[in-house]
């Protein structure tokens, strides 16, 4: 049935299943008890392979089963969306806390064939239910729990990425999940398997692969799953309705890119933060990085202030384009990022927020009045890159984000609404069908049309930080993947936190042990509130040899992060 008619069937639906509004709300606590509140390993030390080189293929994400299951797939003779499928079910049980069946995928794909790059939005849109005024009344969205669970998205994404790209069936590239919740021990692993054999069977009722995924999501989403998550919402004060899910369906988009010193660099739009990294690195093109030397004062106080800037402009304008106008021309534009730039002081840290005026081409918006919630940490984010001896290769954010298990379906609703802000005027307040600005922001790398970079990164308001980083040590300074993946890095809080709008740190600087003495001392003179953190970051990283063809995939052992290749 093509997505048209399933829309028609379900419209007549719709009014019967949209009911008010039940005061109970399930217990955390009580959820954390039942579900075992450390399910995967996620953090930490890393327990399998971290590295690897070949020709035939790579896999890069947290666990190493999910790994495991990536290589599985593409031994099997599968390509890149088929391991990658396989990957992202599959840390939906290694990685703790990171159930992206109930939650979201943003996925970036080259494809061989054609030539290009496109990202599938795995993101899902807020509730009907959700408006402006009912969080208003009800003191706001909540940082966590059964109001902010947005649709979820990251199902769709992947069969619609299996769909479009893929060779294998649903059968094929979950089997490794299944085997992996067969042998788990936590609460929902019977539960999450019962689902996904139910799939399985759904997929049968054609011998068609393609028309056989199609069945798969109709009994996610217009079947018993969806049924259960609405029954379960309306029992316990959730906004999810059957609707909700009967009537989404992923974007198919094109990246936003730019040019950063020959290379292009591909992210996702405006309703996540992903474009904010092309801004900076716009900016970074006026300096002459490499003289001044890799993770310098210098280089170091250049890459910071170029980010606060950056960043500035992602908390006040960034925002579903569908629903808010977001001057996405104007942020990239060589005038624009000209005006930016100038406003980096070689010497001295910025201790205020400073956005710009794009439309009237100013470099500082007048007036400003910020705006700050109630603050928050993000968790619960993994990764995945992937590629193929075709040429074929993807990045892709899979999270699930402290959410609740939907009755039991064994699948985790993640609690992605609270990344939307509720005051009046925002490009990013909150509305009903409307995609919140996620952090998640897979990136992938062209030089002369082909990739030769694919990166995913863990850690919310951190992500695009330790994206550039990447980016420059690979670009600027020559370093390879694997020295690129566990570089001693740095990043700032002097933005508006993602996760409840938490105040900005200004003036922060986390640096990594192992940057040098001299230069701690250094950033410390010129006003940066310097703060010490462990190594480990939660990078993965495919690098393609354009010459060679030679694939090095990297992790860092030191943040669980696993990559093969062979």
């Amino acid at each position: 049935m093509s997505r048209l008619l399933r829309l028609l069937a379900v419209f007549g639906l719709v009014s019967a299943l949209v009911c008010p509004i039940a005061v109970a709300q399930p217990d955390q606590a009580a959820q954390d008890k039942t579900q075992g509140k450390a399910q995967g390993k996620g953090r930490g030390k890393a327990t399998g392979t971290t590295e690897g080189t070949g020709k035939n293929g790579a896999v890069g994400a947290g666990g190493q089963g999910a790994v495991d299951a990536g290589m599985e797939i593409l031994k099997a003779g599968g390509n890149a969306a088929d391991a990658a499928a396989a990957t992202i079910f599959a840390v939906s049980v290694t990685d703790a806390r990171s159930f992206c069946f109930g939650g979201e995928v943003p996925i970036l794909i080259y494809d061989a064939k054609r030539g290009t790059v496109e990202m599938l939005c795995g993101q899902g849109a807020a509730p009907k239910l959700a408006t402006h005024e009912f969080f208003t009344k009800n003191g706001g969205i909540p940082r966590s729990g059964i109001l902010s669970s947005a649709v979820p998205g990251a199902v769709d994404a992947v069969l619609t990425l299996l769909d479009r790209h893929g060779t294998k069936t649903f059968a094929e590239v979950i089997a490794p999940t299944l085997r992996l919740l067969d042998n788990g021990n936590a609460a929902w692993h019977p539960d999450l398997a019962k689902t996904l054999r139910a799939m399985v069977e759904a997929e049968k009722g054609s011998t068609d692969r393609r028309r056989g995924i199609r069945l798969v999501d109709d009994y996610f989403y217009r079947g018993p799953v969806a049924r259960e998550i609405d029954a379960y919402c309306q029992a316990n004060g959730g906004l999810l309705r059957y609707s909700d899910l009967a009537t989404h369906v992923t974007r198919i988009e094109d990246p936003v890119t730019i040019d950063y010193r020959g290379y292009t660099v591909c992210k996702g739009s405006f309703w996540c933060q992903g474009p904010y990294l092309l801004q900076t690195l716009k900016m970074l093109e006026g300096y002459d990085l490499k003289s001044m030397g890799h993770n310098s004062a210098d280089a170091i106080q250049t890459e910071v202030e170029a980010m606060k800037l950056a960043l500035a402009d992602r908390d006040l304008y960034f925002g579903d384009p569908n629903f808010a106008h977001v001057p996405m021309k104007e942020l990239l534009s060589p005038e624009y990022i000209k005006l930016r730039r100038g406003l980096i002081d070689p010497l001295h840290a910025s201790m205020v927020q400073r956005p710009g005026d794009p439309e009237h081409m100013k470099a500082l918006l007048e007036n400003f009045d910020p705006r700050i919630g109630t603050g928050g940490e993000g968790q619960d984010t993994t990764t995945c890159v992937v590629a193929d001896g075709q040429g074929n290769v993807i990045a892709a954010t899979p999270s699930g984000f402290t959410g609740f298990l939907a009755g039991k379906t064994g699948v985790y609703l993640s609690s992605r609404l609270q990344q939307f802000n509720n005051w009046e005027g925002s490009a990013n307040i909150i509305e009903p069908g409307k995609r919140p600005r996620v952090t998640l922001t897979p990136t992938l790398v062209l030089k002369d049309g082909k990739p030769v970079l694919a990166i995913s990164v863990a850690g919310g308001d951190m992500q695009d930080q330790a994206m550039l980083q990447h980016i420059v040590n690979t670009v600027d300074f020559g370093l390879n993947p694997i020295q690129a993946a566990r570089a001693p890095r740095f990043g700032t809080d002097h933005l508006l936190n993602s996760f409840g709008q938490r105040p900005p740190r200004l003036g922060s600087l986390s640096l990594a042990n192992g940057i040098p003495s001299e230069v701690v001392e250094a950033l410390k003179q010129r006003g940066h509130k310097v703060t010490i953190r462990k190594p480990g970051e939660n990078s993965v990283m495919i690098g393609i040899d354009p010459k060679t063809g030679v694939f090095t995939a990297a992790g860092d052992p030191n943040a669980s992060r696993h990559a093969a290749a062979y």
